[in-house]
């Protein structure tokens, strides 16, 4: 049953609001899939915080106008589901790679990453960015290393000198 004027209107907003606030989009071909895989596929996709829906190209590209995934609409043609990753960069990525691993139907055609429309063939290395609680402890780790490394090289000084001096005191008993 087609859509009518204000569902349509409906979509494109939802649509909308979602990649203003994403991280990440992708599409992927999904022709040939069943209704049993697209629901494990938005299941996977909502526990990883991952909006999916299938939109006709005509409204994605309403949709997608304004926004920085507007790199995508020249590259939106046949049926395509979009994804866009709400939590971080990565993880629509992730659910792309794992979802495409047992089914072959399911095809990355484009992925998005702010305001660069990237090709299929980097989806690996866009699946290998860290989340947000990963980047941050890099970051705690990467700041707290110096401080780190000065408090064991002052503790070193003090923890030589009596080495030394049991190493003096060792070899005066043996004397």
């Amino acid at each position: 049953m087609p859509l009518n004027f204000a569902q349509k209107e409906a979509v494109v907003a939802e649509v909308s609001e979602v990649a203003r606030g994403a991280y990440s989009a992708i599409g992927a071909e999904y022709r040939g899939l069943t209704v049993a895989e697209m629901t494990e596929l938005r299941v996977k996709a909502r526990e990883a915080g991952v909006y999916v829906r299938v939109v006709k190209n005509t409204l994605a590209k309403r949709a997608l106008a304004d926004t920085e995934f507007e790199c995508m609409n020249d590259e939106l043609t046949g049926p395509l589901v979009l994804a866009f990753g709400r939590n971080d960069p990565g993880s629509v990525a992730r659910v792309a790679k794992d979802f495409a691993k047992g089914h072959e139907r399911f095809q990355v055609r484009m992925i998005a990453l702010s305001g660069r429309l990237l090709d299929a063939s980097e989806l690996d290395k866009v699946a290998k960015m860290p989340t947000y609680e990963e980047a941050l402890s890099l970051l705690m780790a990467t700041m707290k290393a110096p401080v780190q490394k000065l408090t064991s090289t002052l503790n070193e000084v003090p923890g030589k000198l009596v080495r030394t001096i049991a190493a003096v005191r060792d070899a005066k008993e043996g004397a």
